[in-house]
């Protein structure tokens, strides 16, 4: 390791310990701070995102495919798999992504009859009821104390019996939504993925979005807004950051909205020492007492360039066009943390690919997805001797 490369690992230890410091405050003066400057906040960062951005006069829905794609892909999956066999023994591997689970819950998820007309595609096409598992989980790529993770959690469903052929032929009735805590993604697309990636293996993820030769600041302000303590997985709002179809020609995104009141009491702050699995706790005592229910909302694209299909550092402007609720999720109380049920995770795969055609993921990050997450989560069970299988929502955990 050379003399700079010793100062610039130093540097971003200090940074990465002030941010854990902070997190441990934030309960008595981030609500404050959300109320009055997030939204605002939100609005002027993304002014100056769009500011640089060039109109392409595309069609709604409309994707465009960049010619270094697959490099950028290929730069990803290798990335993404050296830091796993960097982190990870054979036995014991995670996911690249969406690490650490925090619990995965039975549900069901119900769509609404009110839809209008245009809404009704996909899975949405008729009032059903569907049996789904639900993973929570916090970003990675490690697995660190709950409270010294990087401030945002992933909420994906996946639908059971869902009928109709797949773009995804390794499961064949299942329907995957695939959610995080931010309205918009930490990159804007694949190419510069790869780069968060490399930075990520190195283990200095920070220099990503400081690094004086190739900044990215806007979107580190945007990420900050919703990087945060997190305090109950079953409490927080979730968004799909990315566009996905809602029939030929019309594109979506969707999020889950928490109805229910939840426990969300961190022990020990601010400067004792908080459980290490204080989520996964918070959402055994919120489920050992009540069921819990979100709306899953859903979001028309109505401007091809102000909601951009290639660019997921965009935000979607909720006055252009607001969400409305789809289906209601609900969890209802129950058991989830046997030995055999965390098992049962590493033999899970969440893939927005695993879709209907109607409802095709769109956009440069959602095509890398298709095989970044299928080749991962291959390697992943092949470390685990784990084997993939399709849930139909009957497995029993003992």
């Amino acid at each position: 390791m050379t003399i700079k490369t010793r100062i610039l690992k130093f540097i971003h230890n200090i940074l990465v310990q002030l941010l854990h410091f902070e997190r441990r405050l934030e309960p008595w003066f981030r609500p404050q701070f959300n109320y009055i400057f997030r939204e605002p906040g939100a609005r002027l960062i993304q002014y100056f995102i769009n500011l640089r951005r060039k109109d392409e006069g595309l069609l709604l829905a409309e994707e465009v495919i960049d010619p270094d794609e697959e490099q950028s892909l290929d730069e990803i999956i290798d990335l993404m798999a050296d830091q796993m066999r960097g982190r990870f023994k054979p036995g014991g591997y995670e996911r690249g992504g969406n690490t650490k689970t925090h619990g995965i819950l039975r549900a069901t998820v119900t769509i609404r009859n009110d839809l209008p007309e245009h809404f009704r595609k996909g899975v949405f096409a008729n009032p059903n009821t569907y049996t789904a598992y639900i993973r929570y989980s916090g970003p990675g790529p490690d697995v660190p104390s709950d409270i010294n993770d990087v401030g945002f959690m992933s909420m994906a469903v996946k639908l059971m019996g869902v009928p109709g052929d797949k773009l995804m032929e390794e499961e064949k009735l299942t329907q995957d939504f695939i959610t995080v805590t931010t309205p918009s993604f930490v990159t804007p697309n694949s190419r510069e993925n790869a780069k968060l990636q490399y930075w990520s293996l190195v283990d200095m993820t920070i220099y990503y979005f400081i690094n004086p030769k190739d900044p990215h600041i806007l979107d580190l302000l945007m990420q900050s807004l919703w990087n945060e303590t997190q305090y109950n997985p079953l409490g927080q709002r979730y968004w799909s950051c990315v566009p996905y179809l809602l029939g030929e020609g019309q594109a979506m995104m969707y999020s889950f909205v928490p109805k229910t009141k939840v426990d969300k009491k961190i022990s020990g702050l601010p400067f004792g020492s908080p459980s290490f699995n204080y989520l996964r706790e918070n959402m055994i005592k919120t489920l050992a007492e009540k069921d819990v229910e979100f709306d899953l909302m859903i979001q028309i694209q109505t401007d091809s360039h102000l909601m951009p299909i290639e660019n997921a550092s965009v935000r979607w402007s909720e006055k252009l066009s607001p969400f409305i609720p789809a289906a209601t999720v609900h969890i209802p109380k129950q058991e989830f943390a046997s030995e055999a049920q965390f098992e049962f995770a590493k033999c899970l795969k969440m893939n927005p690919w695993h879709c209907l055609p109607e409802h095709r993921p769109l956009g440069n990050q959602s095509r890398a997805r298709k095989r970044m997450y299928f080749e991962l989560s291959k390697f992943r069970q092949e470390m685990n001797q784990a084997t993939h299988y399709e849930p139909t929502g009957d497995e029993i955990f003992d």
